[in-house]
């Protein structure tokens, strides 16, 4: 296997490979690319719960085979089988530390397949991560793990990459970027997949594709996969119309049906070179196939491109090349400014004054009736608290949603409420409809959380959804605040949202947290709740190691009622530690009635509250099992 690492032409290419190139870039020629490999795969008989990267080393033969069937129907280009062979991928299959063997491996049969036949693509698909700023994810940490896998398929031989099926723009853009830093002058293909709406999963239409995709410096340009070639064609004119970079186009042989128990692509190879023929008529320059084709489809589309005389579209070149972070800024100028903190609720005014805010933390009501709640919160608006938060769902139980609970206890009332909101439950979509209902129902003051797993509550069958993280909402919500859907579409009139989210100072992998912490910040966060304090320490500590990203925090405090209680929170509620000692104090305060417990409980929660008020901007008190009264008493000192 040549693991050669240089970054120009490779030693001992052909001349014809070398005319392949040229022809590969040069705007007016069309080249062939092949059909799907995962599809050919599946009729071979290895089925999707598979790896399909590791059969480059499992069974090479039946990889170099498929290969082998598409330049013998006349490809001239052919990807590598390595669209999932990046370290994030291949971490599903416990097999992350062959990402180097796994796509040397790729490069290696895709060249032997080739020959001097065709060229061969390294192809790379997305990382299966949330990258900022909808994730946690850094751009950096994407563009490393892109160029660990791009430098494995250059040192086995690829004459170009195909970045390909990505939905995210920012997270191409670290492809391409990876793609520049490993092999300078191989080319690169960049391509989005769109809905059957045309547009991207975070909204983007065609005519932004191009603009960023060219911004990104990528050679060629295009579309592929989830849609097939009608949506594609539309959305390639479209394309077209607004950029002079040389187009591809990778179409699905339809949208998959199932038929007993299989999806199966409908389009046939003739319907296929049908579209092909349009596809090159509108200007697309590279032709090929994505899920659902075989060789049979290939070369009837060759032989219906073949009697064409390329045609291709006079556009006004862009000026510059420019970089996908210059688009993007463009599309959020047609944000607006946010509304004032002061502005947004009475929450919002007083943090922005630095003044002392106090909550109660209620949890909804378990069934459809909330008046014994609603009573309850009239006692905090009697009292004079600021806000009642409201769990969205806590330790994955049902209950209430949390916004129809806020907007109750805000109606009825008359008391703000924080509410929470978790990602566990919802997609991005279902969240984005959430928080503008919530937004148009009069609700101002949110805690993003990511939530807890199902498999917490009482219904571990229950699947998750986890579309975002915290980081990844908090961004969304920010970008509401200005206006702007998650695409960088204007929404209207923006959200008032004040945005909190949840911080852990005693978490176990602290540094981690505090990275958590300042990507959270840095998306949009405007103040912060903890988990429960029970060692003020800790806190105090915490609070020092983010004094240079310092956002207003609100400490938890919880009033203990019980030893159990106590060691309850300390083993089985994730990121709240309980100190040996106050474990001790309660067991024996319990020992001697409820009662001492309660009292015992209300006293710690006394000196957690005297202790840091000075650190702090405010407190959030539990009360523990709706007990309206327990957490009154925290506050009588």
């Amino acid at each position: 296997m040549n693991e050669t690492r240089d970054t120009g032409a490779r030693d001992g290419r052909s001349a014809t490979r070398e005319e392949l190139l040229k022809r590969l870039l040069d705007p007016e020629q069309v080249v062939m690319a092949d059909g799907a490999m995962g599809t050919m795969l599946y009729a071979k008989g290895i089925f999707i719960n598979h790896c399909y990267d590791e059969l480059n080393v499992r069974q090479p033969e039946l990889v170099r085979g498929i290969h082998a069937e598409y330049v013998r129907a006349g490809a001239e280009l052919i990807e590598t089988n390595s669209f999932g062979a990046s370290r994030p991928k291949l971490l599903h299959y416990g097999l992350e530390s062959q990402v180097r063997e796994f796509n040397l491996a790729a490069a290696a049969l895709a060249r032997e397949a080739a020959g001097d036949r065709a060229l061969v693509a390294g192809a790379v698909g997305p990382l299966g991560l949330r990258i900022e700023p909808f994730g946690p994810t850094s751009r950096d940490e994407a563009r490393e793990m892109f160029e660990e896998q791009m430098t494995a398929l250059r040192d086995g031989g690829v004459d170009c990459f195909i970045l390909e099926t990505f939905s995210d723009l920012t997270e191409i853009e670290q492809g391409v970027r990876a793609a520049r830093a490993v092999a300078p002058s191989l080319p690169v293909i960049a391509q989005m997949t769109v809905t059957t709406d045309l547009v991207t999963a975070f909204g983007v239409p065609p005519e932004e594709i191009a603009e960023a995709l060219e911004a990104t410096g990528a050679d060629i340009i295009g579309l592929n996969c989830s849609v097939g070639p009608q949506t594609i064609l539309e959305a390639i004119e479209r394309m077209a119309a607004v950029t002079g970079r040389k187009i591809s186009a990778m179409p699905n042989a339809g949208i998959p049906r199932e038929v007993g128990g299989r999806s199966m692509y409908m389009a046939s190879p003739e319907y296929m070179a049908n579209y092909a023929r349009h596809l090159v008529q509108s200007g697309v320059r590279v032709v090929g196939g994505c899920c659902g084709t075989t060789p049979e489809h290939i070369r009837a589309m060759i032989d219906g491109v073949r009697p064409l005389v390329p045609r291709h579209a006079t556009v006004a070149q862009s000026a510059g090349g420019g970089r996908l972070s210059q688009v993007a800024a463009r599309h959020e100028a047609a944000g607006v400014a946010p509304v004032p903190l002061v502005e947004r609720s009475a929450w919002g005014r007083k943090l922005a004054a630095g003044e002392f805010v106090t909550s109660v933390e209620i949890v909804p009501p378990r069934g459809v009736d909330p008046s014994k709640m609603i009573a309850e919160v009239k006692k905090l608006k009697e009292a004079g608290v600021d806000a009642v938060n409201v769990p969205d769902g806590p330790r994955a139980q049902s209950r209430m949603s949390a916004i129809a609970t806020s907007v109750l206890i805000e109606q009825q009332c008359g008391i703000e409420t924080v509410t929470h909101y978790a990602c566990r439950d919802r997609n991005l979509l279902g969240m984005l409809s959430d928080l503008l209902g919530a937004s148009a129902l009069g609700l101002h003051n949110v805690l993003l959380v990511t939530g807890d797993p199902p498999k917490m509550g009482p219904y571990p069958d229950a699947t998750a959804v986890f579309d975002i993280d915290a980081i990844g909402l908090t961004n969304l919500v920010s970008r509401l605040n200005h206006g702007l859907d998650p695409g960088g579409n204007a929404i209207g009139a923006p959200t008032r949202y004040v945005i909190g989210v949840g911080v852990n100072p005693a978490a176990i992998d602290l540094e981690h947290e505090l990275k958590r912490f300042a990507w959270k910040v840095d998306a949009g966060a405007e103040f912060a709740v903890t988990q429960p304090v029970f060692d003020p320490t800790q806190l105090e500590a915490f609070l020092h190691k983010i004094d240079g990203t310092r956002i207003p925090v609100v400490a938890g405090i919880w009033p203990l009622v019980s030893v159990r209680n106590a060691e309850f929170l300390a083993n089985e509620v994730p990121g709240i530690t309980v100190p040996a000692e106050v474990i001790d104090r309660m067991r024996r305060a319990s020992d001697k009635s409820k009662e001492h417990a309660v009292a015992e409980g209300i006293a710690i929660a006394r000196e957690m509250l005297a202790r840091v008020r000075g650190a702090v901007q405010g407190v959030q008190v539990s009360a523990p099992f709706g007990k309206v009264e327990l957490a009154l008493e925290v506050f009588r000192t």
